[in-house]
Parts: C-alpha cells; structure tokens; sequence
C-alpha cells in the first residue's frame, strides 16, 4: 500500500514559493533522488502547470537539472482539475471523485505519492487521506505569500527531522 506524502520547501513563516528560493546543489541532489524514487506524483492544476517546464530540454541546462527532468518524465502524475482538457505525457488527469481515485491509487501502488499544491494537499487532508508532510524549511522570511497550509493545521506528531543541506532541515510529520 502507498503512502500519500505531501512536501514542499518553505520559508520560516510557513510560505511556499519555489521563486523565492532556490535549492542548493546538495538539495538539489535531494529532489533528483526524490522524484526518482516515488510510485508517482498527484499535481493540482496550478503546480503541473509550473512543472510542465521539465517536459522539454533547454539547451542551457546543467547535468543535474538533465537528470532531474528525465526523473520528473518517467514519473507517473495525475492531475487534478476541473478546467484541463487534457495533460501532457505519463500523465492521467482527474476529474470524477478524487477521493475515490486517490484511494484505488493507494491501495494498487507501493511507495510515496507525493502531493503537489498547498490547496490540493489541504482537500485530501480534509478527506484523512494525507498519511505524512514533510516541511523543507528553509531560513527566510517571506511576509506573505501561499501558505503551506491552505487551511486549518490538522493535529500532527513530528517523526524526523533531518538536516538536509547546509541551511534546510526536513520536518516529517504525521496526522496526530
């Protein structure tokens, strides 16, 4: 049975923004690894859209970020929206019970699921479905932005914490 592990880098008043911050090499390395290793990948609308760019090679592109868009392509996604027609390649986009289809994914896969999106994490935690988040906390201040909660904290109970690059340490939880 997967696991449905919601995880992003945020900043230390609890605001996502992947233009914000970049990742180190050694974080960097973290995700290639990361994606690599996953059963697949449930995107919001929003953030496929923003992850649609390692659909294509750019000729400027480094090593790493070669492997990283390899990884990302191989990796089965499904795409949760009601205004996508349709989605790009090893892709399936949703659009009937979500919970449904997340369940049958869960019980059929084995591994990590991640969850992509504050606002999409916050509807499956409020179908119990989310089983970890994982919190790259990186040391900024942002002020505003998008929450890594979209909604009211669900009760949770810190598992791990590891320090993974010079300045990120990753906080895993788990619903309480």
């Amino acid at each position: 049975m997967a696991k449905l592990v919601f995880g992003m880098n945020l900043s230390l008043d609890g605001y996502v923004d992947y233009d914000k911050f970049a990742p180190s090499p050694a974080l960097f390395r973290h995700w290639i690894e990361h994606v690599r290793d996953l059963a697949g990948s449930v995107y919001g609308r929003r953030m496929y859209e923003v992850m649609r760019y390692w659909d294509e090679d750019h000729p400027e592109w480094t090593p790493d970020l070669q492997e990283f868009a390899a990884a990302w392509r191989n990796l089965p996604k499904w795409v949760v929206s009601r205004s996508l027609k349709s989605v790009g390649p090893n892709a399936t986009l949703v659009e009937g019970d979500l919970e449904a289809v997340i369940r049958e994914l869960k019980a059929r896969l084995v591994g990590d699921i991640t969850v992509s999106g504050p606002e999409l994490a916050q509807s499956l935690t409020d179908l119990g479905l989310v089983d970890e988040y994982r919190l790259y906390l990186h040391p900024v201040v942002l002020g505003r932005g998008q929450p890594f909660f979209a909604g009211p904290r669900p009760p949770l109970r810190l598992v791990a914490t590891d320090r993974v690059d010079a300045d990120v340490m990753r906080l895993t939880y788990v619903p309480a």
